[in-house]
């Protein structure tokens, strides 16, 4: 039956979330109930009362495995004494256990369980409200005390149990975390005397218990199994094509960003040089309308690099020299993308440069004209070199 019950899970199993850790879908619970010989007794005269610890968990919605310990009570119905749940029609093998303590015996069980309501029905996303649960497995059972009879050939204190039942289920609150059930069962005896290993009524009980479980809280949030978003494998292809197209656009801007940083390198390095070398004499830049620093822009900016203000002092070094120089400041932007956007970009432009000269150099503004001059390729060879602002000294 688990054989089955494993084998039938595997189309269901396809949209079933996998447990992403050991401890998902367990449970633990309790059960009572009674009991009472399956043959050759009167059923309610000879009930005896039991309860039961049940630690499960389920591997799929459909199987599962638990491990239960069980304890019987009762007294011997004819002497007194506690009596053995075995029994014959042959009085010769009628036995019984003389013992004089509560507890009559303990059986340890490792169960299997199947959820017939999902294997026939489906799992829709969350329990049913009731459901049909199947149990079976096998167990060592020890019963207290010793025989009162000397013949007694073949009767064990210890013998491996089986044992069968159905779960009568409900399912309760929003969360589906709290089950209760109904449980009616039947315990063979494995070992009977005589009879070598079999499943005999006449060496059986049969009980019904009643019981609740608790479910733990899963990884996904909920107390059960979850149904999977499955995508199609078109879907999947479409998705794992533009993840590669954006990682190789990302790989190209890269470059891009690496070979722009490595120009500004170069041309600061240039600057520097320059800085660091004395003018000649002759040498006289006031006297020229277009003055020779400019201002590089990144592609899309308008802030100004911290190693740009390096061209911005030595204008503002003039102006201090030269205390009637007015200066325009024209903003340029290169020929990519709108050409509204590169129009106001080149305006920005300007009025930065404008506005580091103004507050950082304490250069008066009425001496300053900001300029947006827009696109354009004709200042530099290079394209990206046309992402700048320029200065004019208008007094010339």
């Amino acid at each position: 039956m688990a054989v089955a019950a494993m084998s039938a899970q595997t189309m269901s199993a396809q949209t079933v979330e996998e447990s992403k850790t050991f401890f998902d879908n367990w449970y633990i619970g309790v059960n009572g109930g009674v009991s009472t010989p399956a043959k050759g007794h009167q059923v309610l005269k000879n009930i005896t009362p039991e309860a039961s610890l049940r630690v499960g968990r389920w591997i799929t919605p459909v199987f599962g495995l638990a491990a239960e310990g069980t304890v019987n009570f009762g007294k011997d119905y004819k002497t007194g004494s506690d009596y053995s749940w075995h029994n014959s029609f042959d009085e010769e093998f009628m036995y019984f256990y003389d013992n004089k303590t509560f507890i009559k015996n303990v059986r340890v069980s490792l169960l299997g369980t199947t959820n017939f309501s999902n294997w026939f029905g489906g799992y829709k996303g969350q329990p049913r409200t009731f459901e049909l649960i199947g149990i079976y497995g096998l167990g060592w059972e020890h019963c207290f005390g010793g025989l009162k009879r000397d013949n007694a050939e073949g009767l064990k204190s210890n013998f491996w149990a089986a044992k069968l039942g159905m779960d009568f289920t409900f399912n309760l609150g929003k969360a589906k975390a709290w089950q209760v059930y109904v449980e009616p069962n039947i315990v063979y005896n494995l070992e009977g005397p005589a009879h070598g290993v079999q499943l005999n009524l006449n060496y059986a009980r049969i009980g019904v218990l009643a019981g609740v479980n608790y479910k733990f809280g899963n990884s996904n949030g909920t107390h059960n199994f979850k149904i999977a978003e499955l995508k199609d494998q078109a879907e999947i292809d479409g998705l794992n094509a533009k993840i590669n197209e954006l990682r190789s656009t990302v790989n190209a801007k890269d470059g891009q960003l690496s070979a722009k940083d490595a120009k500004i390198r170069d041309l600061e390095n240039a600057l520097r040089e320059c800085q660091n070398k004395k003018p000649a004499a002759a040498v006289k830049p006031a006297t020229a309308t277009n003055l020779q620093p400019t201002v590089l822009f990144r592609q899309g900016k308008s802030v100004i690099d911290a190693a740009q203000y390096a061209p911005i002092e030595l204008i503002a070094n003039y102006m201090k020299s030269h205390k009637d120089a007015k200066i325009e400041i024209k903003g340029y932007a290169s020929p990519e993308g709108n050409a509204e956007f590169n129009q106001k970009l080149s305006q920005a432009r300007a009025d930065a440069v404008k506005n580091a000269l103004v507050k950082k150099y304490k250069i008066s503004a009425d001496r300053l004209n900001a300029v947006g001059c827009g696109v354009t390729d004709k200042l530099f060879e290079e394209v990206e070199f046309n992402r700048v602002a320029t200065f004019n000294d208008s007094s010339k």
